[in-house]
Protein backbone atom coordinates (compact mmCIF):
# COMPACT_ATOMS: atom_id res chain seq x y z
CA UNK A 1 0.00 0.00 0.00
CA UNK A 2 2.96 2.33 0.61
CA UNK A 3 3.88 2.03 -3.07
CA UNK A 4 0.35 3.15 -3.96
CA UNK A 5 0.71 6.18 -1.70
CA UNK A 6 4.01 7.14 -3.29
CA UNK A 7 2.55 6.78 -6.79
CA UNK A 8 -0.47 8.89 -5.89
CA UNK A 9 1.69 11.55 -4.24
CA UNK A 10 4.00 11.76 -7.23
CA UNK A 11 1.08 12.75 -9.44
CA UNK A 12 -0.81 14.72 -6.78
CA UNK A 13 -1.92 18.28 -7.35
CA UNK A 14 -4.36 20.20 -5.16
CA UNK A 15 -7.71 21.10 -6.69
CA UNK A 16 -8.41 24.58 -8.02
CA UNK A 17 -10.78 25.03 -5.08
CA UNK A 18 -7.90 24.30 -2.71
CA UNK A 19 -5.62 26.75 -4.49
CA UNK A 20 -8.24 29.51 -4.29
CA UNK A 21 -8.77 28.69 -0.62
CA UNK A 22 -5.06 29.20 0.10
CA UNK A 23 -5.05 32.49 -1.79
CA UNK A 24 -7.97 33.81 0.25
CA UNK A 25 -6.85 32.62 3.70
CA UNK A 26 -4.28 34.40 5.85
CA UNK A 27 -1.65 31.79 6.68
CA UNK A 28 1.36 31.73 9.01
CA UNK A 29 3.82 28.85 8.73
CA UNK A 30 6.30 28.17 11.54
CA UNK A 31 9.48 26.53 10.29
CA UNK A 32 12.84 25.68 11.84
CA UNK A 33 15.05 22.86 13.07
CA UNK A 34 13.98 20.53 15.86
CA UNK A 35 14.40 22.34 19.16
CA UNK A 36 14.02 25.85 17.71
CA UNK A 37 10.81 26.40 19.71
CA UNK A 38 8.05 26.04 17.13
CA UNK A 39 5.69 24.23 19.50
CA UNK A 40 6.09 26.76 22.31
CA UNK A 41 5.58 29.68 19.94
CA UNK A 42 2.53 28.00 18.41
CA UNK A 43 1.02 27.69 21.88
CA UNK A 44 1.68 31.36 22.68
CA UNK A 45 0.11 32.58 19.45
CA UNK A 46 -2.97 30.41 19.96
CA UNK A 47 -3.59 32.07 23.34
CA UNK A 48 -4.51 35.31 21.51
CA UNK A 49 -7.54 33.65 19.84
CA UNK A 50 -6.48 35.24 16.54
CA UNK A 51 -5.15 31.98 15.14
CA UNK A 52 -6.61 28.65 14.08
CA UNK A 53 -4.31 25.70 14.66
CA UNK A 54 -4.10 23.60 11.50
CA UNK A 55 -3.93 19.95 12.57
CA UNK A 56 -2.11 17.79 10.05
CA UNK A 57 -3.02 14.24 9.03
CA UNK A 58 -0.58 11.36 9.35
CA UNK A 59 -0.54 7.61 8.86
CA UNK A 60 2.00 7.04 11.63
CA UNK A 61 0.75 5.79 15.00
CA UNK A 62 0.47 8.16 17.99
CA UNK A 63 3.61 8.61 20.07
CA UNK A 64 4.36 9.52 23.67
CA UNK A 65 6.13 12.88 23.96
CA UNK A 66 7.80 13.60 27.29
CA UNK A 67 5.46 11.11 28.96
CA UNK A 68 2.28 12.51 27.37
CA UNK A 69 0.44 10.45 24.71
CA UNK A 70 -0.47 12.28 21.52
CA UNK A 71 -4.19 12.92 21.01
CA UNK A 72 -6.13 12.39 17.82
CA UNK A 73 -7.49 15.68 16.52
CA UNK A 74 -5.16 17.71 18.73
CA UNK A 75 -1.63 16.67 17.82
CA UNK A 76 -2.54 15.03 14.51
CA UNK A 77 -5.47 13.47 12.74
CA UNK A 78 -4.30 9.85 12.84
CA UNK A 79 -5.51 7.94 9.79
CA UNK A 80 -4.71 4.60 8.16
CA UNK A 81 -3.17 4.30 4.71
CA UNK A 82 -6.46 3.33 3.07
CA UNK A 83 -8.03 6.57 4.31
CA UNK A 84 -4.99 8.51 3.10
CA UNK A 85 -5.38 7.01 -0.37
CA UNK A 86 -9.06 7.92 -0.43
CA UNK A 87 -8.28 11.50 0.59
CA UNK A 88 -5.67 11.73 -2.16
CA UNK A 89 -8.13 10.35 -4.72
CA UNK A 90 -10.70 12.97 -3.64
CA UNK A 91 -8.01 15.72 -3.64
CA UNK A 92 -8.73 16.58 -0.02
CA UNK A 93 -5.17 17.66 0.78
CA UNK A 94 -3.50 20.98 0.17
CA UNK A 95 -0.11 19.26 0.32
CA UNK A 96 1.10 15.84 1.41
CA UNK A 97 4.36 13.92 1.47
CA UNK A 98 5.96 10.69 2.69
CA UNK A 99 8.44 10.99 5.57
CA UNK A 100 10.10 7.85 6.94
CA UNK A 101 7.41 5.71 5.30
CA UNK A 102 4.41 7.65 6.63
CA UNK A 103 2.17 10.21 4.99
CA UNK A 104 1.93 13.71 6.44
CA UNK A 105 -0.43 16.25 4.94
CA UNK A 106 -2.70 19.23 5.57
CA UNK A 107 -6.31 18.99 4.54
CA UNK A 108 -8.57 21.41 2.71
CA UNK A 109 -11.14 21.12 5.52
CA UNK A 110 -8.71 22.53 8.09
CA UNK A 111 -8.25 25.71 6.07
CA UNK A 112 -11.98 26.00 5.49
CA UNK A 113 -12.44 25.94 9.27
CA UNK A 114 -9.86 28.72 9.70
CA UNK A 115 -11.61 30.81 7.07
CA UNK A 116 -15.06 30.27 8.61
CA UNK A 117 -13.73 31.47 11.95
CA UNK A 118 -11.95 34.41 10.29
CA UNK A 119 -8.68 33.48 11.91
CA UNK A 120 -5.10 33.22 10.71
CA UNK A 121 -4.32 29.62 9.79
CA UNK A 122 -1.30 28.56 11.86
CA UNK A 123 0.83 25.44 11.55
CA UNK A 124 4.42 24.30 11.95
CA UNK A 125 5.79 22.64 8.86
CA UNK A 126 9.01 21.58 7.17
CA UNK A 127 10.85 23.36 4.35
CA UNK A 128 9.40 21.06 1.69
CA UNK A 129 5.85 21.88 2.74
CA UNK A 130 6.68 25.59 2.88
CA UNK A 131 7.97 25.44 -0.68
CA UNK A 132 4.69 23.91 -1.82
CA UNK A 133 2.60 26.59 -0.10
CA UNK A 134 4.75 29.38 -1.49
CA UNK A 135 4.35 27.97 -4.98
CA UNK A 136 0.58 28.08 -4.54
CA UNK A 137 0.61 31.62 -3.15
CA UNK A 138 3.70 33.77 -2.56
CA UNK A 139 1.80 35.80 0.07
CA UNK A 140 1.79 32.90 2.54
CA UNK A 141 3.82 34.07 5.55
CA UNK A 142 6.66 31.81 6.69
CA UNK A 143 8.62 32.42 9.91
CA UNK A 144 11.90 30.53 10.29
CA UNK A 145 12.82 30.18 13.97
CA UNK A 146 16.51 30.11 14.84
CA UNK A 147 18.07 29.11 18.17
CA UNK A 148 20.37 31.92 19.34
CA UNK A 149 23.51 29.78 19.08
CA UNK A 150 24.69 26.18 18.78
CA UNK A 151 25.31 25.56 22.49
CA UNK A 152 21.87 26.82 23.58
CA UNK A 153 20.29 24.74 20.82
CA UNK A 154 22.11 21.56 21.88
CA UNK A 155 21.05 22.16 25.48
CA UNK A 156 17.42 22.47 24.37
CA UNK A 157 17.67 19.25 22.39
CA UNK A 158 19.23 17.44 25.34
CA UNK A 159 16.43 18.58 27.66
CA UNK A 160 13.80 17.62 25.10
CA UNK A 161 15.06 14.17 24.14
CA UNK A 162 17.40 13.20 26.98
CA UNK A 163 18.86 9.75 26.38
CA UNK A 164 16.13 8.72 23.93
CA UNK A 165 18.15 9.78 20.87
CA UNK A 166 21.40 7.94 20.14
CA UNK A 167 24.50 9.51 18.59
CA UNK A 168 23.61 8.58 15.01
CA UNK A 169 20.06 9.90 15.37
CA UNK A 170 21.48 13.14 16.73
CA UNK A 171 23.82 13.50 13.75
CA UNK A 172 20.89 12.88 11.40
CA UNK A 173 18.94 15.67 13.10
CA UNK A 174 21.90 17.99 12.63
CA UNK A 175 22.19 17.06 8.95
CA UNK A 176 18.49 17.76 8.50
CA UNK A 177 18.89 21.10 10.28
CA UNK A 178 21.80 21.97 7.99
CA UNK A 179 19.62 21.40 4.93
CA UNK A 180 16.80 23.44 6.49
CA UNK A 181 19.13 26.35 7.24
CA UNK A 182 20.51 26.28 3.72
CA UNK A 183 16.98 26.35 2.31
CA UNK A 184 16.16 29.33 4.53
CA UNK A 185 19.24 31.22 3.36
CA UNK A 186 18.80 30.44 -0.33
CA UNK A 187 15.06 30.44 -1.00
CA UNK A 188 13.93 33.93 -0.03
CA UNK A 189 10.71 32.47 1.41
CA UNK A 190 11.29 33.27 5.07
CA UNK A 191 11.32 35.93 7.72
CA UNK A 192 14.04 34.70 10.07
CA UNK A 193 13.57 35.24 13.81
CA UNK A 194 16.12 34.49 16.54
CA UNK A 195 14.27 32.66 19.30
CA UNK A 196 16.29 33.53 22.38
CA UNK A 197 13.54 34.63 24.77
CA UNK A 198 9.95 33.66 23.97
CA UNK A 199 8.50 37.03 25.01
CA UNK A 200 10.81 38.84 22.57
CA UNK A 201 10.14 36.31 19.82
CA UNK A 202 6.39 36.64 20.29
CA UNK A 203 6.61 40.44 20.14
CA UNK A 204 8.71 40.40 16.97
CA UNK A 205 6.23 38.13 15.22
CA UNK A 206 3.24 40.14 16.44
CA UNK A 207 4.87 43.33 15.12
CA UNK A 208 5.43 41.66 11.77
CA UNK A 209 1.89 40.25 11.48
CA UNK A 210 0.07 43.34 12.73
CA UNK A 211 2.33 46.19 11.59
CA UNK A 212 4.52 44.71 8.85
CA UNK A 213 7.68 45.43 10.87
CA UNK A 214 10.34 42.85 10.01
CA UNK A 215 12.82 41.60 12.60
CA UNK A 216 16.50 42.34 11.94
CA UNK A 217 17.19 40.01 9.02
CA UNK A 218 20.90 40.79 8.76
CA UNK A 219 21.46 39.72 12.37
CA UNK A 220 19.27 36.61 11.97
CA UNK A 221 21.08 35.45 8.87
CA UNK A 222 24.45 35.88 10.56
CA UNK A 223 23.16 33.62 13.35
CA UNK A 224 22.05 31.10 10.70
CA UNK A 225 25.49 31.20 9.04
CA UNK A 226 27.21 30.56 12.38
CA UNK A 227 24.85 27.68 13.16
CA UNK A 228 25.68 26.09 9.80
CA UNK A 229 29.40 26.45 10.50
CA UNK A 230 29.04 24.98 13.99
CA UNK A 231 26.97 22.05 12.69
CA UNK A 232 29.59 21.28 10.04
CA UNK A 233 32.37 21.49 12.64
CA UNK A 234 30.49 19.15 14.95
CA UNK A 235 29.77 16.60 12.21
CA UNK A 236 33.35 16.66 10.95
CA UNK A 237 34.66 15.94 14.45
CA UNK A 238 32.05 13.30 15.32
Amino acid sequence: MEDNLIQKLTAYKPSQEAIELIKHTKILLLVGPTGAGKGALNAELLKTNQYYHIVSHTTRPPRINQGIPEEDGLDYHFIDKATAEQMLDKRQFIEAKIIHGNLYGTSVDEFKAAQRQRKIALTDIDVQGTREYKQLDSKVMAIFLLPPNFLVWQDRLSKRYGDVVDAEDHKNRLRTALNELKEMQDSGYYIAVINDYMTDTYQQISDFIEKGIKPNQTKARKVAEQLMKDINDYLNKA
